[in-house]
């Protein structure tokens, strides 16, 4: 009697723990089905072509049109340094002298041997003078009047000699006199008074540089070049050049170059060691701001037309291929692949893939799937209640 009581309380026992289960799975179920019924709200944004600009900033280094090392052409020393670093000199006015007596004694030493050969070319015009009527009345052979004739032309060969070697004297003593060749300013002067120079020396007097125009060097990659030349108009690279609009400088400091510049020339051949090519801008620089060795950066702009600009976070990557999410006019989400020209900024240029008016889901993609349903609201709903709700919806949302 007492097993079979306890055997009926454990069976009670059991079914009642039976059908609590079964209304906790039912309830489970329900919050389920709850939860799949209730679409996600996220923010959507519609799209419309636009045309844009897009600065591209390349690190250049900056040169004057004209740069000129002033090496010495002889040998001796400085007598006088007639410039100081930094000057602004114009071209043929003295910058150096070197001592100039022992060639100033040469040219004087080749004048008086040119001297003497012209001496010696009359002896031997003489000579023939007189030899002359002599042969003519076979007083003399004219073997002599002969040998008279060759000393004339050896007289005449030496006074060509002894005139190249004066002029080459009065070159080396103008070489003493070091002049500007262009207009510019002087940069570093390494050498004192009295230092010993010579024309094959490895340091350079000084530098002098003309910065009436200022060319910037920059490089752009292989696929900045192709672009490069895609985006600009013309059947070759100087027409493409031509049609590139005016570019800007910035300066070491951040600031902008008052004065605008054009990209005139691009090198030849890429460098193999960095895959880039080397562009050539000119600035004017009439007041000389700018200098040589300056650092900076060319601004080139690129315009796009016909384009949408979608945020980067409202894309995904998938097997190097850009998609969007699409919400058709029945609130559910597509995935469709888009075709990107650039950047600006934290955008993407969009030319394919979207048309006007389409929605694009602006984020929380990774939770999605093709064909599922959401709520959309626009970014500016979403601010309003943020606003709305203050402190307490920012710590409802991080508690959730």
């Amino acid at each position: 009697m007492v097993l079979k009581r306890m055997a009926g309380k454990t069976g009670g026992i059991v079914a009642g723990c039976v059908v609590v289960l079964m209304a906790l799975a039912g309830c489970g179920r329900g919050n389920d089905g709850a939860g799949a019924r209730q679409a996600p709200s996220l923010p959507v944004m519609p799209v419309e072509r636009t045309s844009t600009v897009v600065p591209r900033e390349y690190s250049a280094i900056l040169e004057g049109v004209v740069s000129v090392e002033i090496r010495p052409q002889t040998e001796g020393t400085l007598q006088e340094i007639a410039v100081d670093e930094g000057d602004y000199v114009r071209r043929g006015q003295l910058l150096f002298a070197i001592d100039e007596r022992v060639y100033r004694e040469e040219l004087r030493s080749a004048e008086a041997q040119r001297n003497a050969a012209r001496a010696a070319l009359a002896v031997a015009e003489i000579e023939v003078e007189k030899l002359g009527p002599l042969v003519k009345n076979k007083v003399v052979s004219p073997i002599q009047m002969k040998e008279a004739v060759a000393r004339r032309r050896s007289a005449k060969a030496d006074v060509e000699q002894a005139s190249a070697a004066l002029e080459k004297a009065r070159i080396n003593l103008g070489y003493t006199r070091i002049t500007a060749p262009v207009d510019g300013y002087i940069g570093d002067i390494p050498f004192r008074l009295g230092s010993l120079v010579s024309k094959n020396q490895s340091d350079a007097l000084t530098t002098l540089t003309d910065v009436s125009r200022i060319r910037a060097y920059f490089s752009m990659s292989e696929v900045d070049f192709v672009k490069f030349k895609q985006r600009f108009t013309g059947a070759s690279i100087e027409e493409k050049l031509a049609s590139v609009p005016p570019v800007s400088l910035v300066l070491a400091d951040g600031s902008r170059y008052v004065r605008q510049g054009r990209i005139d020339a691009v090198n030849g051949q890429f460098d193999r060691s960095t895959a880039s090519v080397m562009f050539r801008a000119t600035f004017p620089n009439d007041d000389g701001l700018l200098r040589e060795g300056n650092t900076g950066k060319v601004l080139l702009s690129y315009r796009y037309d016909n384009v949408f600009r979608v945020p980067q976070s409202a894309t995904m990557d998938l097997q190097d291929r850009v998609f969007v999410m699409k919400v058709a006019e029945d609130s559910t989400v597509a995935r469709a692949p888009v075709s990107v020209l650039g950047k600006s900024g934290t955008d993407y240029l969009i030319s394919d893939g979207l048309e006007n008016g389409d929605r694009i889901v602006l984020s929380g993609m990774g939770r999605l799937q093709d064909g599922m349903r959401i709520a959309p609201r626009l970014p500016a709903e979403e601010h309003a209640d943020d606003g709305g709700n203050g402190g307490k919806g920012a710590q409802g949302t991080t508690k959730e």
